[in-house]
């Protein structure tokens, strides 16, 4: 099989685990991207593959499968993003900031405002409020209709004054 049928055979797993994922199909998802890696490798695949294992709790197997994505597309966003919240889960918030960071610098991210939103998380564990109110607002100015930032702002609201 050439590249060109190997790429569009990797879309279409990727399309079916993305389906699968979404009504709840965790394995076979995890399966359909495996495909679409084994068939040719995209760091869409990749990251998503590490998405759709994190929700097993395999954090530390999901930020193997994004430093892959990240060797194959560094200026891919979501992979960053995804290692920084993985590594929040952990318990191990300085090890995320340098990957939240860069995924708000990076050129292709269409949802920088989790990298925001996430940073903010940070800031706000350690007690840096103002830090954090920054990088809610921050995920707001990026997605306006971004709730759950809202959110955070109105609750550092209480704890400023």
């Amino acid at each position: 099989m050439d590249t060109s049928e190997r790429k569009k055979m990797s879309v279409q797993y990727f399309r079916q685990a993305y389906e699968a994922q979404s009504h709840g199909d965790m394995g076979g998802a995890i399966e359909l991207y495996q495909k679409s890696v084994d068939t040719f490798p995209t760091p869409e695949a990749l990251t998503f593959l590490g998405w759709a294992l994190s929700s097993m709790g395999k954090f530390n197997e999901s930020i193997e499968f994004c430093k892959k994505a990240i060797e194959l597309d560094p200026e891919f966003g979501n992979p960053y993003n995804d290692i920084g919240a993985y590594l929040i889960e952990l318990g191990k918030v300085d090890e995320a900031i340098p990957y939240l960071e860069k995924a708000t610098q990076v050129g292709r991210y269409e949802t920088p405002w989790f990298s925001h939103y996430n940073l903010g998380r940070i800031w706000e564990k350690k007690g840096m409020i103002i830090k954090a109110r920054q990088s809610y607002q921050r995920a707001l100015e990026e997605n306006p209709e971004y709730v759950t930032a809202t959110e955070c702002l109105d609750r550092l609201k209480f704890s400023l004054n």
